[in-house]
Parts: structure tokens; C-alpha cells; sequence
């Protein structure tokens, strides 16, 4: 970092490093860095029974999916000499299943949106934001809109034509 003088030199300027001070942490003592990270009060009484309560079902629900998993190894164990002997019927037979599912759960979304849409639709109305003032001008727009494209339909068929009727004439003269 340096200043540039009229004559062309370049004078660097020491600035002394700023120093942070924390003075609720304090490594003087032993483990003062451990008990700033901590709060400075304990825990609530709700806190505690939340702990206390949630713990032993925590740990239940950890052990049932543990044997769960351990059940599923071995029947996968079990079952896999089962699917290869009968894979020509079961893939099809599952592939088929599948699809199955997949359509009706398509067609729950599908019918899902669509209620939640009319919903949607019947709130906005039942809300009083619809304005009538606001329709007629849509329906004005559209008109002007439905206009203009006529026009430009009708102009692009003249075009059309006139470009016909030039390419007649043209093969005519050659």
C-alpha cells in the first residue's frame, strides 16, 4: 500500500494491525474458551422435560429401524433365489403393477390440482376482488386484439395474393 507522489515515488506507510479484544473470553483460566461457546444460563425446565421425554422414543424408533433393516437384509437374503427362478413372470408382473400405481397416482394429482384450482378460483370470487369494471376492459382488449388480428390475417392474404399474381405474370413472360 503506497502513495504516489508529484515526483514519482512511491512511499509506503506502516499502519499498525488492529487488535480485537474479547473480554468474554478468556483463555487465562482453563476451559474459558469452552464456557464462552456455552450459554451463559441452563436450560429451561421445558427443555428438559422435551429432552427427557423425546429421548427413550428417539432411541425406540432408532432400534425399530434397525431390526427393520436387519429383516429386510435377510429377506432379500431369502427371497433373491426366489425372483431369479421365477423373473420371467414376476418383471412383467411387477412392471404392469407399477404402471398401475403410477396412473392412479397421476390421476389423484391430476384431480387434486384441478379441485384446488376451482378452490382457488371460488375464494378469489367469494373474496369480492373481482371487479366487473376490470372485465369489460379485458373484454375490450380482447376485442381490439381479436380486430387487429383480422386485419393482419387480411393483410398477409393480399400479400399472398399479389405475390401469386406477380409469379403468374412472370411465368408468363419468360
Amino acid at each position: 500500500m503506497g502513495d504516489r507522489h508529484a515526483h514519482g515515488q512511491i512511499q509506503t506507510h506502516q499502519y499498525p494491525h488492529q487488535i480485537q479484544v474479547h473480554p468474554h473470553r478468556t483463555t487465562h483460566e482453563a476451559g474459558g474458551m469452552i464456557k464462552s461457546l456455552l450459554p451463559q444460563r441452563g436450560p429451561s425446565a421445558t427443555q428438559v422435560l422435551a429432552i427427557v421425554t423425546l429421548l427413550p422414543v428417539g432411541g425406540t424408533l432408532f432400534c425399530l429401524a434397525g431390526i427393520t433393516l436387519f429383516g429386510s437384509l435377510i429377506g432379500l437374503a431369502v427371497a433373491t433365489p426366489v425372483f431369479l427362478l421365477f423373473s420371467p413372470v414376476l418383471v412383467p408382473a411387477i412392471l404392469t403393477f407399477a404402471l398401475a400405481v403410477a396412473g392412479f397416482l397421476t390421476s389423484g394429482a391430476f384431480g387434486v390440482t384441478g379441485l384446488s384450482s376451482l378452490s382457488w378460483i371460488l375464494n378469489y370470487f367469494r373474496q369480492g376482488k373481482f371487479v366487473p369494471e376490470n372485465l369489460d376492459a379485458v373484454k375490450r382488449r380482447m376485442q381490439d386484439a381479436a380486430v387487429q388480428l383480422g386485419q393482419k390475417t387480411k393483410d398477409a392474404g393480399q400479400t399472398i395474393q399479389n405475390k401469386a399474381r406477380e409469379g403468374k405474370e412472370g411465368a408468363r413472360t419468360t
